[in-house]
């Protein structure tokens, strides 16, 4: 191994080492770290997007269309699946070895304050340092969790973007649908027009009580700006301003209708504050757009699908997709799942509509034992096999399926990750967080 290879490797392990401050909801000592740096998130524009689901989507695509659009363009998500540069991109690439090893050492050479930085408030920084010396015109930030206390919510956006509202980490940000949209809400700045897929009243009376405190606009689909699937695929936008017929969709599951729209009515108040955006940057971004792990076909005959599948609402979406994509085909599930996810629900929600279940395990010591999903499994299904290691399920399931079968590895973005690992020859570093 190379010194630089030795540098970068001892970076990322002390990084991942600060996963045991574990999650800090508040703002201050990332905005210490931040000022340390110069105050970098100050050199660019931004989206700022907050949500239950959808989030990386919408962000990919967003992404997509200011590149077609011929910005300079970074992008900042998370978790990744298998190498951590997937979390920092900029013009299309990922972000090098070289950038990220010098990021963390500039954020490591700023004293934090009172208490150690978490992991996510470093890979904040870090972002925000690799962006600004990039020189980048925009930057797409997804939230971590929430967003009121997330550490991305340092920013003033010029768009403000929450997908949906779903129950999801109770632990902290409460136990009801107000309660987790209030911290949600919480990106809404004074004056920062809102986009929003949410749907349901009590959810939208509280993103529109704080649009109001910040006197600004929230706009909503299916009442400002709406979209349709056509008979031959393709989809069709009619917004505020302006209407799109015949786009083109790369993302696949009718659930990317939304994510577009969102996407696309974001672009229309862009272009109301002068943001050039042509209608050919929309078609090709929406064309163009890829986000790994997310109703990702992988390969064909069988048909190998990876999707995260981690909560409720995603589980339900990717149930959906199965039954309509994939009618009359025999479907093999490989899923591992995280203990403190509820995972019954989801089984039940998954397994009746597969021939045959993998139950597996990702690299974690949050994982649920493969024991408690094969007995739950077994209750719907009697072709389930336990292989707690997620290459040798995916392995077992590719020798197990017919050529017009279909396999399907869900249930965590830590299974998705591991076996995008596996079927790509790679080494992860440290698995998604």
């Amino acid at each position: 191994m190379s010194e630089h290879d030795l540098s970068l490797q001892t970076c990322l392990k002390e990084l991942y080492n600060l996963r045991r401050f574990g999650v800090k909801l508040e703002l201050g000592t990332i905005r210490r770290m931040l000022a340390g740096l110069g105050n970098p998130q100050d050199s660019f524009k931004t989206i700022h997007i907050a949500g239950t689901n959808g989030k990386g989507s919408v962000a990919a695509t967003l992404y997509a269309i200011l590149m077609e659009a011929g910005y300079s363009v970074g992008l900042y998500t998370s978790p990744h699946l298998v190498q951590f540069n997937e979390r920092i991109a900029v013009d299309g690439q990922l972000a090098t070895d070289e950038e990220i090893l010098e990021a963390y050492l500039s954020v490591r050479s700023i004293s934090p304050g009172e208490r150690e930085p978490t992991f996510f408030e470093y890979t904040t920084a870090m972002a925000f340092s690799v962006f600004a010396k990039r020189h980048v015109d925009w930057v797409v930030v997804e939230t971590g969790m929430g967003g009121r206390m997330d550490a991305t919510n340092v920013i003033v956006p010029v768009v403000s973007i929450i997908t949906n509202v779903g129950l999801e980490h109770q632990q902290y940000l409460g136990r009801t649908l107000e309660e987790i949209a209030w911290e949600k809400g919480g990106i809404i700045k004074k004056g920062v027009p809102v986009v929003t897929g949410a749907s349901q009243p009590k959810v939208l009376s509280v993103l529109q009580a704080i649009a109001d405190i910040r006197k600004c606009e929230l706009y909503r689909l299916k009442k400002d700006f709406n979209i349709q699937k056509n008979s031959d695929g393709t989809i069709s936008y009619r917004g505020m301003d302006h209407a799109y017929p015949n786009l083109e969709l790369q993302l696949i599951g009718d659930h990317q209708l939304k994510n577009a729209a969102l996407s696309i009515a974001t672009c229309e108040l862009l272009r109301d504050r002068q943001v050039l955006i042509d209608e050919r940057a929309i078609r090709e971004g929406l064309r163009s757009t890829r986000w790994p792990g997310r109703l990702e076909i992988v390969r064909q005959s069988p048909e190998l699908i990876l999707d995260g599948a981690h909560n409720l609402d995603a589980a339900r979406t990717l149930a959906k997709h199965l039954e309509t994509a994939y009618a009359g085909r025999d479907i093999t599930l490989v899923i591992g799942i995280l203990s403190d996810k509820p995972y019954e629900k989801i089984l039940k929600i998954l397994v009746p509509l597969c021939k045959r279940v993998i139950c597996t395990k990702p690299k974690i010591d949050r994982a649920l034992p493969v024991e408690t999903i094969e007995n739950i499994s077994r209750k719907i299904v009697s072709d389930v096999i336990t292989v707690p290691k997620v290459d040798r399920a995916v392995q077992t399931a590719l020798q197990k399926a017919k050529p017009n079968d279909v396999i399907c590895v869900a249930g965590s973005l830590y299974v998705v990750g591991e076996a995008k690992a596996y079927l790509d020859g790679v080494r992860p570093t440290m698995g998604p967080i």
